[in-house]
């Protein structure tokens, strides 16, 4: 188990969002969150990834995140990689310390 002064500050969890590109960037389009077909809280597994940002785990989806920039560097959704035609975000919002919203798809 590498670490690195990323894993120091990083926080806890993050709301990953599975979003399709022609979501991104549409003002007359659905939020982000709301537009999701599923999204995941992933919490810190303490590891360094390949991409050197920490690593943040949980419903199926394993995540290289930089915490200063809250962008996702390496993404696997039920150890693939993402579709095309997909994209993914972090959620705007806090999690609460113990999971909270967010685990499953998105109804």
């Amino acid at each position: 188990m590498s670490r690195n002064r990323h894993t120091d500050t990083a926080p806890e969890r993050f709301e990953i969002l599975l979003v399709p590109e022609h979501v991104e960037g549409e003002d007359t389009l659905p939020s982000p969150t709301r537009a999701a077909i599923r999204s995941a809280v992933v919490a810190a597994t303490g590891e360094t990834g390949a991409s050197g940002y920490p690593r943040y785990a949980g419903a199926g989806m394993v995540a290289d995140i930089d915490p200063e920039t809250r962008t996702v560097e390496a993404l696997l959704v039920d150890g693939a990689e993402l579709d095309y035609g997909l994209t993914v975000r972090i959620a705007d919002t806090a999690v609460p310390p113990h999971g909270g919203r967010g685990t499953g798809p998105v109804v």
